[in-house]
């Protein structure tokens, strides 16, 4: 039976994934704004009830491989020590994360995410998105801090990191001749909390 649910999983995330290769390729060729739920679905090859199955709209097709690294990132922070500050779980985590080859040119997820960052009707989506993962990457971080203010500075260190993830991105898109970590490392140094 585990083989079962396992084949079933995999089948789903084939689907997903399918489907955000398809939104990024469209939207990418066309422009988000003439990308339609039905191009999505009919480029992967499925129906649109079966995209339904899988993304509320085109939007969120687009960023679910930022939203799979967000969440990523949330489990390598949680595993990180427990006596590591949230700063240095935060930073470890990002830094090991950014190892795993986006730093390549040739890789079609760079050249894409170029080409559409910024745009005006992808922003308030990806606001949302970083939203949702700051909350619960401050839960997150609520335990590594102590004191009667631990929630409310735990939620400042969450919103400052995850600032500084756009920063260091926009950055590192501007200018990919230098190596993401290189970037990360020099945006998170100048955003450290003087504590905690």
């Amino acid at each position: 039976m585990e083989e079962c649910v396992g084949l079933r999983e995999r089948k789903k995330a084939a689907t997903r994934q399918a489907l955000h290769e398809a939104a990024l390729r469209l939207a990418v060729e066309h422009g988000p704004d003439r990308v339609t739920v039905e191009a999505i679905a009919d480029a992967a090859n499925v129906s649109r009830r079966t995209f339904s199955n899988y993304f509320c709209g085109k939007e969120e097709a687009l960023f679910h491989g930022d939203t799979l690294r967000l969440r990523q990132l949330l489990a390598q922070v949680a595993d990180e020590p427990a006596e590591l500050p949230p700063w240095a779980a935060l930073t470890r985590a990002v830094l090991a994360q950014a190892e795993e080859g986006y730093d390549d040119p040739a890789e079609p997820w760079l050249s894409r995410r170029r080409r559409l960052h910024g745009h005006p009707t992808l922003v308030a989506h990806q606001v949302a998105a970083y939203a949702a993962i700051e909350r619960e990457l401050a839960t997150e971080l609520a335990g590594r801090l102590s004191g009667p203010d631990a929630p409310l500075r735990s939620r400042i260190v969450a919103a400052t990191f995850l600032a500084s993830l756009r920063v260091a991105a926009q950055e590192w898109l501007g200018h990919p001749d230098r190596p993401l970590r290189e970037v990360l490392r020099d945006v998170l140094a100048h955003a450290a909390p003087t504590a905690g």
